[in-house]
């Protein structure tokens, strides 16, 4: 069975918070940071850009795979040595990215970083809520939120401007001096836990089978949309694995004596339920910041570090609402708090949904605001809530499928609003050019000035109802967002109230 926080760290728990902290940082940093340096990479490593996006992928996936695992490997070999562990190899792992000069190099380095990566954020969460007693876990989930929800936020700002200012291996660099304090504090004030669970005999056959599944899953996700989808053979097979794969782990976990997944979790309402929202979560945060790139960068035409000054906001939107949740949450119910971010974010999608090509950039920041500040006055309860009726023996393991719920409903949001945003554009440009005739008013009137009789004419016309087209396609985005966020506020009900 596990134990409470020893005596060290509730002795030294605002130095193990700010530990925890960078850690969380650094991996939540790492899942966007590179995303804005791809184009600079494949010319550097002469690469195509099919080819360069597997430095995104391999991280991704080792990433996805390895963070199931995270509980076992704390049973096995300890959390101090484990985490410290996965520090170093972060930070080495880091610094080989950035000095790679082959594209195979980066790729096996990036698969490699996901795997250190993968064991950071789910043990960081752990600490804290061992750490903290009840009363004040509220205030642990604001601090762990930071890392989380902030990291995707900052990436591409941080990116831009490392890459712009200096190159893009400095995006990889970056890691090294926040990692060398993280493992410090590690080493000097993390104490052991007193007690953890033994570790039995890995499962291979539920590993194997999740890591298949999931791998293939994310596959599947990052490269169907470049692929054309089940146009592809490549698709068409990652599908089959991931379906195979998920029902092989499924039916062993139901048969098999020791499982790698503890069927324990499961019994837990609250755990459950707390899954299903935050994948809900992950899938809102992370696909409105994928389609609001490309809609400042391409549709209004700005710089990458503009857009990304512009989307930064959203994160002070989410510390407020974190450091207040963490605050009140002793002293109101976590489902309150829970219901209400659904709602504001909701909202904010809805004036998000009121969006022009040239919406000013004060609009762009209140809103963006307004759903940071809704999506941190979820995050916080919703922590609290799925771990507070979660023995402690099966926190490191919850942990680590509670942040992959998270990871894959970012993955499966990304990739499906990507998907619509192409479909419902090309759609909407079928029906707007329908009405694009010589016979009707409004192209009369626009006739002479866009000097319709010239072929420069007729293009900068097909510009224009291209752009208009795209516009109602992210507007069409938000709006199904915005209903799968108020949609969502009746499974809060199902959550109980933990004591």
């Amino acid at each position: 069975m596990a134990g409470t926080a020893d005596e060290s760290g509730v002795k030294n728990r605002g130095i193990i918070t700010a530990t925890v902290m960078l850690a969380t940082l650094m991996q939540a940093l790492d899942t966007t940071i590179a995303n804005v340096a791809l184009p600079y990479m494949q010319g550097s490593l002469s690469a195509t850009s099919d080819e360069i996006n597997w430095v995104l992928t391999s991280y991704i996936v080792a990433a996805a795979i390895i963070t199931p695992a995270t509980g076992w490997l704390e049973a096995r070999f300890g959390r101090k040595p484990l985490f410290l562990t996965a520090v170093i190899g972060f930070i080495v792992t880091s610094m080989l990215c950035g000095a790679a000069v082959s594209l195979t190099q980066i790729v096996v380095f990036r698969l490699l970083q996901g795997i250190f990566g993968a064991p950071l954020v789910p043990l960081s969460q752990s600490v804290l809520l061992d750490v903290y007693p009840k009363e004040q876990q509220g205030q642990a989930m604001a601090v762990f939120g930071l890392g989380v929800m902030l990291g995707p936020i900052l990436g591409p700002t941080l990116g831009g401007w490392l890459t712009d200012s200096y190159s893009w291996r400095w995006v990889f660099y970056v890691n090294v001096p926040f990692g060398v304090l993280c493992a410090l504090g590690i080493l000097l004030f993390l104490g052991r836990r007193a007690e953890w669970p033994m570790a039995g005999r890995l499962d291979w056959l539920g590993f194997a089978t999740l890591g298949l599944g999931i791998g293939a899953l994310q596959l599947f996700l990052d490269r169907g949309e470049r692929l054309d989808w089940f146009a592809s053979h490549e698709i068409q097979l990652e599908a089959a694995l991931c379906v195979l794969g998920f029902y092989l782990f499924t039916v062993h976990t139901l048969t098999a004596d020791d499982p790698f997944i503890d069927p324990t979790l499961f019994r837990d309402r609250n755990f459950v339920i707390g899954m299903i929202l935050i994948f809900i979560v992950g899938a809102v945060l992370l696909a409105t910041l994928a389609l609001l790139t490309p809609y400042l960068e391409t549709l209004m035409n700005y710089p990458v570090l503009t857009a990304g000054l512009v989307l930064a906001p959203r994160g002070i939107g989410t510390m407020i609402a974190m450091v207040i949740a963490g605050q009140i949450l002793r002293y109101i119910d976590p489902r309150i708090l829970i219901a209400a971010g659904l709602a504001i974010t909701a909202f904010a999608l809805y004036l998000m949904t009121g969006f022009t090509p040239d919406v000013s950039q004060g609009t762009l920041i209140r809103t963006g605001m307004i759903q940071g500040f809704g999506i941190g006055c979820v995050f916080v309860p919703l922590g609290t809530v799925a771990f507070g009726t979660l023995p402690p023996a099966l926190r490191t393991e919850g942990t680590g499928l509670f942040n992959l719920m998270r990871n894959i409903g970012a993955s499966i949001g990304i990739s499906l609003m990507s998907y619509l945003l192409v479909h419902n554009a090309a759609t909407e440009q079928a029906t707007l050019v329908e009405h694009v005739t010589p016979y009707r008013q409004v192209v009369r009137d626009f006739a002479h000035r866009l000097g319709l009789a010239s072929l420069s004419g007729r293009a900068a016309l097909a510009q224009i109802v291209t752009e208009q087209a795209q516009a109602v396609a992210f507007i069409d985005n938000f709006k199904l967002m915005m209903f799968v966020s108020f949609l969502t506020i009746p499974l809060v009900v199902l959550v109980r109230r933990p004591r």
